[in-house]
């Protein structure tokens, strides 16, 4: 091997020997693990010693989506083991079969049936869940277009009865404070 064609790092990456040495140096912990890391609570411009920073052992992050209620969550938990044993079961029933075994026949009954109850299974969760739903749902509120254009009947209706109220008034009262008799 020629001194042509066995290349160093420095020279695969496009550096000369003197960019190499120009580097600056960094001071760092001399318990850290890696070079390009800097030890994490190393304070460079201080005399160099090493400070213990407190780090929080959990940090807790808000959820992307809500957790699934329990019902619903349970029911998704026994639809996924139903279907994973009928996966199993389809294998081996494919494995026997193409061994020519007697386990053939019954493990590919048993796969049609474990089809049916995972079938079964995923049906029973999205029933739960829309049962969920309906119980424990969603709160229906009116918009607020709905609740203005409400707001205006019932306004009207109040002024209708008033003036139906008034009206009743003056006719018991036969007439009297009218301006003008018909």
């Amino acid at each position: 091997m020629g001194s042509d064609t066995v290349m160093g790092t420095a020279e695969r990456r496009g550096a000369t020997a003197e960019s190499v040495a120009e580097r600056p140096s960094v001071r760092r912990h001399p318990e850290a693990s890696d070079r390009d890391i800097p030890a994490q609570g190393y304070d460079e411009e201080s005399t160099g010693e090493f400070r213990q920073q407190e780090r929080q052992l959990w940090v807790e992050e808000p959820a992307r989506r809500r957790r699934l209620p329990d019902p619903v969550r349970t029911a998704a938990v026994r639809a996924v083991l139903i279907a994973s044993v009928t996966l199993i079961q389809a294998v081996v029933a494919f494995l026997c079969t193409m061994a020519d075994s007697w386990l053939a026949f019954p493990m590919v009954i048993s796969s049609v049936v474990s089809t049916i109850v995972a079938t079964w299974g995923v049906a029973d969760v999205w029933v739960t869940r829309q049962v969920w739903n309906q119980r424990y749902g969603v709160v229906s509120e009116p918009s607020s277009t709905a609740r203005a254009l409400r707001r205006e009947r019932r306004s009207r209706r109040r002024q209708e009865r008033a003036t139906l109220r008034e009206q009743a008034r003056i006719r018991r009262r036969g007439g009297a404070g009218q301006l003008s008799h018909p």
